[in-house]
């Protein structure tokens, strides 16, 4: 392995060096169980710091692709494989920290501050009732957020804007059909059970391992939807690592089917690189990726988006573009105002800074 550091490029030595490693890692240049070479050799072969290393390693580390054995060193542990096998399934079943982390809320100042220069800005055209799939400035806002924080490049008119997961749950409904089964984590948040259900869709649950959905469960089950919470599955708590989250586009990509991915409370990621979305991995066919704003802004923000894979996205969209949009225009316009001026980004900082010190205690 020879790596390699751009010391014109604006991307950080660490960034590099995790970036380099991991593509190696995916393209099966660096196998299953291969040791990496130490902190101190890496970074005497790169000419860089002991704690450049590390903190590449932390983020390899937090995305699930390598693991570190006391006194041994560091491993990849991720399998491009088919399926997995059982044994990365028996490990001990990590808890989310953030299940028991109370919420802190949006300013209430700021918040009001981006209605005020709303009114003040749009006046007549807050009355103008919003475009059926949501206004163009909240959707652009939206765009730019995620390509910003998610590594997710996406079209406007890819994106619907609705009132809550709940509503979004019931469009995913009637744009796939009722007429194929779907798959969910057990256990899994109720209401995704029962939206499903109360739309006459047949739903399999699936049990849940250490990292994600049993490998076995994923290739016994008929469902051709997979609806999955990667970063923080509720109630379990459990994260799906990198490996687990190409395993389910592998399973929506062989039976022609889709992953519904589920980013709630993603935002709140500690690690200084928020893990690769599923959304990420196959942005074209098969995945439809979702979230709100209800944890990262407030319960009464009752706003959430979809974002439709490229392939699908006309053939999405002529399903349901009977409905009106359900989130008031003003309501859509304060909420692109709070992205496009930075104050979300900062709350979003501030709250996981004081994540990292509570973690720390």
């Amino acid at each position: 392995m020879k790596y390699t550091i751009d010391k014109e490029s604006k991307v950080s030595a660490y960034m590099q060096i995790y970036t380099q490693i991991k593509n190696d890692i995916i393209n099966n240049i660096i196998h299953y169980q291969d040791k990496l070479p130490s902190k101190r050799q890496l970074a005497l072969d790169t000419q860089t710091s002991v704690i450049t290393i590390e903190h590449a390693y932390s983020i390899l580390i937090d995305e699930g692709y390598i693991e570190s054995r006391e006194r041994s060193g560091y491993f990849v542990i991720y399998q491009n494989s088919r399926w997995f096998s059982a044994s990365n399934e028996n490990r001990p079943m990590i808890h989310h920290p953030l299940n028991h982390y109370s919420q802190e809320t949006f300013s209430y100042h700021l918040y009001g501050k981006a209605m005020r220069k709303v009114l003040q800005e749009y006046q007549e055209q807050i009355m103008v009732k919003s475009p059926n799939f949501g206004c163009v400035e909240l959707k652009s806002a939206i765009g730019n957020y995620l390509k910003r924080n998610r590594g997710i490049q996406v079209e406007n008119n890819q994106i619907i804007i609705g009132s809550g997961a709940e509503y979004l749950y019931g469009l995913i409904g009637q744009m796939i059909g009722n007429d194929v089964i779907y798959a969910l984590e057990n256990p899994c948040y109720d209401k995704i059970k029962k939206v499903y259900q109360s739309n006459h869709i047949e739903i399999d649950l699936l049990k849940m391992g250490s990292d994600g959905i049993q490998s076995e469960a994923l290739k016994n089950t008929k469902a051709k939807v997979l609806h999955v919470t990667p970063y923080n599955s509720f109630p379990s708590g459990i994260s799906a690592s990198i490996s687990k989250r190409n395993e389910y586009v592998r399973f929506a990509k062989e039976r022609k089917g889709f992953v519904i991915e589920d980013d709630f409370d993603s935002e709140f990621c500690l690690s200084t690189k928020i893990v690769d979305t599923i959304y990420s991995l196959e942005p074209d066919t098969c995945v439809i990726y979702m979230n709100s704003f209800s944890k990262t802004i407030a319960p009464s923000i009752r706003i959430a988006y979809m974002v439709l894979p490229k392939q699908y996205t006309k053939t999405f969209c002529d399903k349901i573009s009977f409905y009106s949009c359900t989130v008031p225009t003003i309501d859509q316009y304060v909420l692109a105002e709070i992205l496009n001026n930075g104050d979300f980004e900062r709350h979003i900082n501030r709250v996981r800074r004081k994540l990292r010190k509570e973690m720390k205690k």
